[in-house]
């Protein structure tokens, strides 16, 4: 059982599987920071400051208990109140948009660089033939 679990261990796609998931973590965190730090920045400034992640209903009581801000979706949801943060999944949407963009462009370029050279163009039958009379002239004369 062990060589069997070396031998599936040591496929490559199992490890380019591996390293695929690990690289994806990591762009995952790149685009949410690109989303959350740059993009949504600069959506909220040209409509007036509006942010995305501060849009949710309460959908029940808050606890006697509660000392954060009844507008902070993140105090609310920390404390455990039922919400519906449709702010928040804009901007899970729009990180998403992202990442499948990206991805688009990636696949596109690798696409690209591993398209095979053109095979050369193979003139036109009648050049082929005129050529062919042409070589047989040059034989005679």
């Amino acid at each position: 059982m062990l060589n069997d679990f070396k031998a599936f261990i040591n496929k490559g796609n199992v490890i380019d599987l591996a390293v695929a998931v690990i690289i994806g973590a990591a762009f995952g965190r790149i685009v949410t920071s690109l989303t959350d730090d740059l993009i949504m920045p600069v959506v909220g400034y040209f409509t007036g400051g509006l942010d995305f992640s501060s849009y949710f209903v309460r959908l029940g009581p808050i606890p006697a208990d509660f000392a954060g801000s009844v507008a902070s979706y993140a105090d609310l949801k920390k404390a455990g109140v039922p919400l519906l943060g449709f702010g928040q999944f804009v901007t899970v949407t729009v990180n998403f948009l992202i990442v499948a963009f990206v991805i688009f462009l990636l696949v596109r370029f690798v696409q690209r660089m591993n398209k095979p050279a053109d095979a050369p163009i193979a003139p036109p039958e009648d050049v082929v033939l005129l050529r062919e009379i042409l070589a047989e002239l040059k034989k005679k004369g």
